[in-house]
């Protein structure tokens, strides 16, 4: 083991999904995606609405706007899908329906005041994301924040807005020295395409340790707040 980029005491840069992992948001992509299916004429109830919702919960993680292309095929209905999500998850947010994941805040200032870089990702849009920020006071939280559109389109399962992360920040020297952590397989899978040296799953969102394992990962933790001690070296 090269101990200088290997060890979680080396971890550099800590790149963290926000719904499920440091948000809690309870449940409401599927509420939001609702009201995307009815504007595209599937109604709640159907047998087509729960093979869609089958799916939506399946890929948890995933860009968005990748899950209405596969599930409406078109691309002008799959941006159609997209607006209407973000729209009704905005609004949800808007209405004060989330919460931080109990631990999240303080796991991360913990983490910033051991002189890590902390960049927080998601697979909505950049005014999602920001309402998010906004509604949680989390404007400043971290030096970078992240969407799809920022590392030129694609999202998870790809490593690309780690691989941003890496580049923007300039926080580590190797990408062993990056550790990424979400609730979902996607999450999971961008951080081993990305060559992260830690990959963890947390038990707070869409996915379990099944699929954690599936996917790749080097660790399942109860919930982001236990990341300082991991990262302590500590277990």
């Amino acid at each position: 083991m090269n101990t200088l980029t290997e060890t979680p005491e080396n971890i550099r840069l800590v790149v963290l999904d926000m719904a499920g992992t440091t948000v809690a948001d309870g449940g409401l992509v599927e509420r939001a995606f609702a009201a995307a299916a009815r504007e595209l004429g599937v109604e709640p109830g159907s047998a087509e609405h729960a093979e869609h919702l089958a799916y939506v919960r399946a890929t948890m993680g995933e860009s968005k706007i990748s899950v209405f292309r596969h599930l409406f095929g078109d691309e002008d209905r799959a941006q159609r899908a997209n607006t209407v999500f973000e729209k009704a998850y905005g609004e949800l947010v808007d209405a004060g329906l989330i919460a931080p994941v109990p631990g999240a805040r303080e796991a991360i200032e913990e983490l910033a005041a051991g002189g890590r870089t902390v960049v927080l990702t998601t697979g909505f849009a950049r005014v999602t994301q920001d309402a998010i920020l906004t509604a949680l006071g989390w404007h400043g939280l971290v030096p970078l924040t992240l969407c799809p559109a920022d590392a030129g389109g694609r999202g998870r399962p790809y490593p690309d807005m780690v691989l941003e992360a890496f580049v923007r920040t300039k926080a580590a020297e190797d990408v062993r020295q990056v550790a990424v952590v979400g609730d979902t397989s996607y999450d999971v899978l961008s951080g081993v395409r990305a060559g992260a040296g830690i990959v963890a799953g947390v038990r707070t969102g869409a996915h379990g340790d099944d699929a954690f394992r599936a996917a790749g990962a080097t660790h399942v933790l109860d919930s982001v707040a236990g990341l300082p001690t991991l990262l302590a070296g500590d277990r």
